[in-house]
């Protein structure tokens, strides 16, 4: 009995040790899997993780290397370009995440080596741009982007303009920024990948991630895509152009750049001056008639969401007057431009048109050109050196194809978008805030502004915008209609306010849009009616009112506003002073993505550019090659400008 007793304790003894072991010294098949699942995790994330410290981490060093020591600087331009960090380690990190994904299900052999490959080539080309941005910004001043495309079918005469010295030390920094992640990167790659278990499990946390990797690449769940513009938020370019990745600045703008001097050619190099001299665009003032009682008047531009003249009676006969009889009243009132055309179709196109009296081209929107925008002129740069404090308001996102960008690259020394408005302000209109609440941000700001020194406030409204939701129902079944009469509405009280404040007597306000609308249906752009814009110039700095009937666009605004103030506007290549002497040719041009027409006082040509060879939809009222002539040329014309830019 002992002895079976005896028998029986030493095999419980065994069992419980056996247990314990398992335990403790074995792990359970649940923490296998748990930490096989958390292993792949943990992979993924150092590999995001190691690149975006690396983008982090040379944005210092950039602002070292261009003689910027300023901690403050340094802190701000790592938070500021974050966005664009978090979404080049996302692209980066996407393909290991679905190859991580794929294994879940399927084996991949070799998956070690696979890496290690990926990863060798990965950080050669990441460090190749963060090199060759730091490198070369000194001597182009810009981020790096798909310009250093151009020299690859001439890798000689590129080489030729760089000492050795340059190329030997470009090549050390290369392979430090290269080799030394790229020896961690290697320590994180585990040594197998096993089966993957629970495997509806892990799926579901791999798209998760997914997700997340998305939201990192489009740049937030904003309406505005990831973009270099996002970034910017000083006058300083120098801290922008630190914040901006310029992995990202060149995988951006590659797909983007094309020779644009060499598009668009219809005139030998002899035979184009004198075509462009036909045209009369003069870059000078001469006896320029005065509109405003002062030469230095607070300028206030407010750009109305696509209110075009066939919503304005003022402009276009055919047009309901009781859509916008604020805009009528105003017309009547003050200095009213009864012939002014849109050049554009699209927001941002129109924009810089007005802004810096740049023509709009059929198939390129230079605001999403990051680096051609910093060399255009502006009405806010001119204002600034003449001692202007300048800023922009807009109720949507400022990021939207580089619109924030743009305005600090060319002298807006703050912006200000939905993100200055509260939560619930945001959500007042499809685009954003809605044009009631932000007309009232603008005069709270211009009461801010102090007495005494000029100032400079450009405002782009977007309630207009379809589809079309505003609170307000004054033109009933028509919801077009009525969006814009809430706009009209929302200008005739801010104009009523804005006349009590004590800036009134020195502000002058001018009301023009970015584009006109097909509206009534069926207008298209061949129709000088569609792109047909009230502008309008009023405010107390005006003298009086006057109606001009000169035939002239959007670009001219900037000219036309700096002839009246007496400064120079000969950076402004492509605007003209509609009240000066020097305009002896008024003309207009409008171009959308399949034509461009020209219009003068002897009629409209309506020319197709898609076709070749080239035709006209429409010549009114009768053909003209020299209106042809003249639409070609300024086409060639703007087009080699912008290549050279």
């Amino acid at each position: 009995m002992l002895q079976r007793f005896f028998i029986l304790g030493r095999r419980a003894l065994s069992f419980r040790f056996s247990v314990t072991l398992h335990q403790t010294i074995i792990p359970s098949e649940e923490n296998m899997k748990r930490k096989q699942l958390e292993a792949r995790l943990a992979f993924l994330l150092k590999f995001y993780g190691a690149f975006l410290l690396l983008f982090i981490l040379s944005k210092p060093c950039f602002l070292l290397l261009q003689g910027e020591k300023n901690v403050g600087d340094m802190l701000a331009v790592v938070w500021h370009g974050l966005p664009l960090d978090l979404a080049t380690s996302a692209y980066v990190s996407a393909p290991l995440w679905l190859a991580l994904t794929v294994s879940i299900w399927l084996e991949i052999p070799k998956f070690r080596l696979g890496c290690k490959i990926y990863a060798t080539i990965i950080m050669a080309l990441v460090s190749l741009g963060l090199v060759a941005n730091l490198r070369l910004y000194p001597f182009w001043g810009f981020p790096l982007d798909g310009t250093v495309l151009n020299y690859l079918d001439s890798p000689r005469g590129a080489a030729a303009s760089v000492s050795v010295s340059f190329m030997i030390g470009a090549l050390r920094d290369f392979l430090i920024v290269w080799l030394l992640p790229l020896y961690l990167l290697f320590r994180i790659i585990p040594k197998a990948l096993p089966r993957c278990p629970r495997r509806l499990l892990s799926t579901g946390v791999a798209l998760l991630l997914g997700g997340l990797l998305f939201l990192a690449i489009r740049g937030g769940i904003g309406k505005s895509t990831a973009n270099v513009g996002m970034v910017y938020y000083s006058d300083k370019q120098v801290l922008n152009h630190a914040a901006v990745n310029p992995v990202f600045s060149f995988v951006s703008s590659a797909f983007k750049t094309r020779d644009f001097a060499a598009e668009h050619n219809y005139f030998s190099d002899e035979e184009l001056p004198a075509q462009w001299e036909a045209l009369g665009y003069s870059s000078k003032s001469v006896d320029t008639q005065k509109l405003l009682t002062t030469q230095r008047p607070n300028v206030l531009l407010i750009i109305m969401e696509g209110c075009g003249g066939t919503l304005v009676n003022a402009v276009d006969p055919q047009a309901d007057a009781a859509i916008t009889p604020n805009l009528n009243r105003l017309a009547r009132e003050g200095v009213f431009f009864s012939r002014c055309y849109a050049n554009s179709f699209r927001t941002d196109r129109g924009t810089v048109c007005a802004l810096s009296g740049y023509p709009a081209f059929p198939d390129v929107s230079v605001m999403k050109l990051p680096n051609k925008c910093a060399t255009l002129p502006s009405i806010a740069a001119s204002l600034k050196r003449a001692g202007y404090a300048t800023d922009f308001l807009y109720g949507g996102d400022i990021n939207f194809t580089n619109t924030n960008g743009y305005l600090l690259s060319t002298g807006y020394d703050k912006t200000f978008g939905d993100t200055s408005f509260s939560a619930e302000e945001r959500s007042t209109h499809n685009w954003g805030v809605t044009d009631r609440i932000t007309f009232n941000r603008l005069l709270n700001m211009i009461n801010e502004k102090p007495q005494g020194k000029p100032w400079h406030t450009a405002f782009l409204t977007l309630a207009s915008h379809e589809p079309w939701g505003v609170p307000y129902s004054r033109i009933k079944g028509d919801t077009i209609a009525n969006a814009f009469a809430y706009l009209d509405d929302c200008i005739g009280r801010f104009v009523a306010q804005l006349k009590l404040t004590k800036q009134w007597d020195n502000t002058l306000v001018i009301i023009l849009p970015d584009h006109g609308i097909g509206y009534p249906a069926g207008i298209s752009d061949t129709d000088p009616r569609r792109s047909h814009i009230p502008m309008i110039w009023t405010g107390g700095a005006v003298k009086g009112a006057q109606r001009v009937d000169l035939i002239c666009n959007q670009t001219d605004l900037p000219a036309t506003l700096l002839g009246q103030l007496g400064l120079p506007h000969d950076d402004f290549r492509f605007s003209r002073d509609v009240m000066s002497r020097t305009y002896t040719r008024p003309s207009a041009v409008h171009v959308w993505s399949e034509g461009i027409f020209y219009m003068d006082d002897s009629g409209v040509s309506a020319i197709n550019l898609l076709a070749k060879p080239q035709s006209v939809f429409s010549e009114t009222p009768q053909p003209s090659p020299s209106r042809r002539h003249a639409a070609n040329a300024l086409l060639q014309v703007a087009y080699d400008d912008l290549g050279e830019r």
